[in-house]
């Protein structure tokens, strides 16, 4: 069974580009032996995708060879931090209205040309006193993501709500993230193990 990790540098996590397999830092190295350990009777190949820096528009300009030429059997996407982010860092603009436009293409496109269940998981953004100007913006995103996900998704993972409910508890309140938009290792491993129990439904 073959399984598509999708996005941006969250994705990405550091992996070796070379190496399609090589689920790099984050999340997606976290969440494939959960996957394995809860159906030990499947073969499953775990495929690493994300790239560091990517938008919407970028994920659908690659579409072709990223996605339908892959044909995953599940395909999981996380994007969308970045249509905000490189509008503060780098001025380049992305509407939230381009932004479901591009974001729609790609699904439509998957439901279309693949035989892939989908994973849509929403964007978040951790404390980062140097970001809270974005939240409003990110939540936007994020209401965007909802329904799209209402339309396309066959699972749906709401990380900014799952972050938001472990918060009040965590020790402090960078213990997720550093910038407030990388996971560093506990945030990986959180979301990995929310990774598992959103798609297990789908392997079956």
């Amino acid at each position: 069974m073959k399984i598509l990790f999708q996005g941006d540098s969250i994705t990405d996590a550091n992996r070796n580009r070379s190496n399609i397999h090589d689920l790099g830092q984050g999340y997606a190295k976290f969440a494939a032996p959960l996957i394995e350990a809860a159906m030990p009777n499947t073969d499953f190949e775990f495929i690493d995708l994300g790239i560091s820096g990517n938008r919407s528009d970028d994920l659908l300009a690659r579409t072709t060879t990223d996605i339908v030429k892959i044909d995953p059997d599940v395909i999981s996407i996380l994007i969308g931090i970045n249509d905000v982010w490189h509008r503060h860092s780098s001025g380049r603009e992305m509407t939230d209205e381009q932004f479901e436009l591009n974001y729609r293409a790609v699904l439509e496109r998957i439901r279309k040309e693949t035989h892939a269940k989908i994973l849509i998981l929403c964007p978040f953004l951790l404390p980062s006193s140097d970001k809270e100007s974005w939240r409003g913006e990110v939540e936007s995103i994020c209401a965007i993501v909802r329904r799209l996900a209402d339309e396309y998704a066959d699972a749906y993972l709401p990380l900014d709500e799952k972050f938001a409910a472990v918060l009040p508890t965590a020790p402090t309140p960078m213990h997720y993230s550093l910038d407030g938009v990388h996971p560093n290792a506990a945030g990986a491993e959180f979301i990995g193990g929310l990774y598992c129990e959103a798609i297990l439904p789908l392997l079956s």
